[in-house]
């Protein structure tokens, strides 16, 4: 009988000979398109946070992040050029003139650019007018990979503190980092994952699902929609930020319309977050629905297509297939996410797009400036009551319902970042919609102006100028230039 020192060199050898064969054998899958990649690789260590740490193990994927730093190709889109090679940045404010007069009153009218990319999302925060990140800690949500720390270490004072004291908690030297690695990987396998329990988790619910038991399929969607969303920003009595939540409550998966978005926002006083100056109005507002637009019974989404299939196409590196994380859209490349599974020629494909674009912007541009004008009669209906004349209650009451549908819906499309791509017919209808409530707003208002004896143009005077001029701190001038004109339509 061996020794127990023999048995325990043995026992030793033995293991020591597993570890290296678990070691040897040990390969890492790339959690977008399964498949397995060089082998001897170790996952991050937990504490990292910095995109550069994971850089380390994983340089392809870190170069690639990186480059949502530079500028994307110019020429290739027609409607996102904010950040194009050799092209100024775009403020929708002089895009869409209509949005300055709708939005004046608070940080959106002020400045509203076009994003940058991933890279700059806390800089793009920081440059922008200050009336942008008055809602405190709550617009970091989306923006830095610390936020799940954030929320967590303070509790419901995330919400309120104001924005650059909660900055200011982060490392100096990570204050400015934008979406990183940690936001959508587990940092011990790399497997996709949901890092904004307190927000999408809790909207998941909402609509039937645990995001314990998410496929990995919807994951390669949802770790998305953590922050391609809209969402409210509740407001306490003193108009200090309470919460983050997505209005999702009575909506199901592939079904999150705009009706039941617009309905959860009016549900509370609370979800009132602005007061919009034309009409003396509180509002609520829409951010970005990407998520609800697109699974909202789309072509793409009854197909089975995710957010990354289009937006992190499979490339080939050094003879390794990897998902590319510059993540941008298909019009700005060479639109291969769509010729792997459309037959068309990337020109034939890229003109398809541009033309769904060009029918969306003639209908929204439309839409837009009947929306401004229904602002404009209820300025002129508030000034008649002010001076005394008898406004027609019910009248004004009906006007401003289909006002506020007009007005939600047309932030909807307008907010959403595909120019209506991501569900044409859905965009169209909603659309046609807002113009419907934009119309019959426009009646109301014009019956109850004459009834007070108020003598109404048929062509309303916006006055763009006092709006799209001397905008917010930085006093912003109108650029003529960047104006978005009515496509022509190829029918």
């Amino acid at each position: 009988m061996r020794s127990r020192k023999a048995r325990y060199l043995s026992f030793f050898a033995l293991m020591t000979a597993v570890l290296i064969w678990s070691a040897c054998v040990q390969k890492r899958m790339d959690p977008m398109t399964g498949e397995m990649a060089p082998e001897g690789k170790l996952d991050p260590a937990d504490v990292a946070i910095d995109p550069a740490h994971w850089g380390k193990l994983y340089p392809i994927h870190y170069q690639q992040w990186k480059l949502t730093s530079e500028p994307t190709p110019a020429g290739l889109s027609k409607y996102k050029r904010g950040y194009d090679v050799g092209e100024e940045r775009r403020d929708k404010l002089d895009e869409y003139p209509f949005l300055a007069l709708l939005y004046n009153g608070w940080g959106f009218g002020a400045e509203y650019n076009e994003p940058r990319g991933h890279y700059y999302m806390v800089q793009d925060q920081l440059e922008v007018d200050p009336g942008r990140i008055k809602a405190g800690g709550s617009c970091l949500t989306c923006k830095t990979p610390y936020a799940p720390k954030l929320a967590k270490d303070m509790g419901q004072a995330y919400f309120p503190t104001p924005y650059k004291e909660v900055l200011a908690r982060l490392p100096k030297d990570k204050q400015t980092l934008g979406v990183a690695c940690v936001d959508c990987h587990d940092n011990k396998g790399m497997a996709l994952k949901i890092s904004r329990g307190f927000t999408l988790g809790k909207a998941l619910k909402e609509i039937g699902l645990d995001e314990t038991k998410l496929t990995r399929e919807q994951k390669r969607t949802f770790v998305c929609a953590q922050c391609h969303v809209t969402y409210m920003i509740p407001k306490d009595k003193d108009m200090h930020s309470t919460n983050v939540i997505f209005p999702w409550a009575g909506s199901q998966e592939g079904h999150i319309t705009i009706e039941n978005i617009i309905k959860q926002i009016k549900s509370s006083p609370a979800n009132g977050e602005w007061v919009q100056a034309v009409t003396g109005f509180k509002l609520g507002f829409v951010r970005h629905p990407e998520y609800e637009f697109y699974s909202n019974q789309s072509p793409h989404y009854m197909a089975g297509v995710t957010c990354a299939d289009c937006h992190m196409p499979v490339m080939t590196v050094d003879g390794e297939d990897l998902t590319d994380h510059r993540i941008m859209s298909p019009l700005k490349g060479n639109m291969s996410a769509c010729a792997a599974c459309h037959g068309e020629t990337p020109v034939q494909l890229r003109q398809k797009v541009i033309d769904i674009q060009d029918r969306f912007t003639d209908r929204y541009l439309k839409a837009g400036y009947a929306v401004a004008t229904n602002a404009k009669l209820f300025e002129m209906a508030n000034r008649a009551r002010s001076a005394g004349k008898q406004i027609d209650q019910e009248l004004y009451g009906m006007a401003r319902e289909h006002y506020e549908q007009a007005f939600y819906r047309l932030v909807f499309v307008g907010a959403e970042n595909s120019t209506g791509f991501h569900n044409p017919a859905e965009g169209m209808r909603v659309l046609e919609d807002a113009a419907n409530h934009a119309s019959a707003a426009d009646m109301h208002l014009r019956q109850l102006l004459a009834q007070a004896g108020e003598k109404v143009p048929e062509k309303v005077d916006l006055e763009l100028p006092k709006y799209l001029n001397n905008r917010g701190a930085k006093k912003l001038q109108f650029k003529p230039e960047h104006e978005v004109k009515p496509p022509t339509i190829v029918r």
